[in-house]
């Protein structure tokens, strides 16, 4: 498997996030009552539309999703408005102890006492390349006296990152796959092409 970065030459002209919740839902047919099983599967899904473009530019995506070929290899991603943290998110925040798993990350090397060193909605990244995870903050988050803080994100956290491990918080991207292996594009009578592509967060 082989990640590769997006094209850059002709930007985005949309892009749809949604978050995945594996959940499974069950209701009485006599009193509507539900039951909700909580399974562990959580991702990121993005569509992305390009803006239309001429042929010069179209051959360059049509490459790249040809090197993609379906959903054999990856790409990298992130929010495009969330490249900037909206919190202070100053100092060198590293993982603080092995083995975490799940919804919350604790940290140290944050700026010190800083109340809203993170805010919701913010993004934060653990790993580079081809193992790079993107998640988002979903509390406010204080730093204390000696730089330390704990992190409320999501998705959860499946692979545990080493202790000390570096963590981004800005220019934040995850990878992705695409979630078909056929690719298809359009071209219309004026020779504009229409280049369309959609994806699925590794978790």
């Amino acid at each position: 498997m082989t990640n590769y970065a997006l094209p850059s030459h002709t930007g985005i002209r949309s892009v749809v996030f949604r978050m995945s919740s594996q959940n499974f839902s069950t209701a009485s047919p006599f009193t509507y009552q539900q039951q909700i099983i909580n399974h562990a599967g959580r991702r990121w899904e993005v569509d992305v539309t390009l803006p239309p473009m001429k042929h010069a530019d179209a051959r360059i995506w049509l490459a790249w999703l040809a090197k993609l070929d379906g959903s054999l290899n990856t790409f990298t991603l992130g929010d495009p408005l969330g490249c900037t943290a909206q919190g202070e998110a100053g100092g060198t925040p590293l993982v603080s102890g092995a083995d975490q798993t799940g919804s919350s990350l604790d940290v140290d090397g944050c700026t010190i006492s800083q109340t809203g060193w993170l805010k919701a909605g913010d993004y934060i990244q653990i790993g580079t390349g081809a193992d790079a995870r993107l998640y988002m903050v979903t509390d406010d988050v204080d730093s204390d006296g000696a730089g330390a803080a704990t992190i409320n994100i999501w998705p959860p956290i499946n692979n545990a990152p080493a202790d000390s491990a570096a963590i981004s918080v800005a220019d934040t991207v995850g990878v992705f796959r695409l979630a078909s292996n056929i690719s298809t594009w359009s071209v219309d009578e004026a020779a504009i092409y229409g280049v369309s592509f959609s994806g699925i967060g590794l978790p």
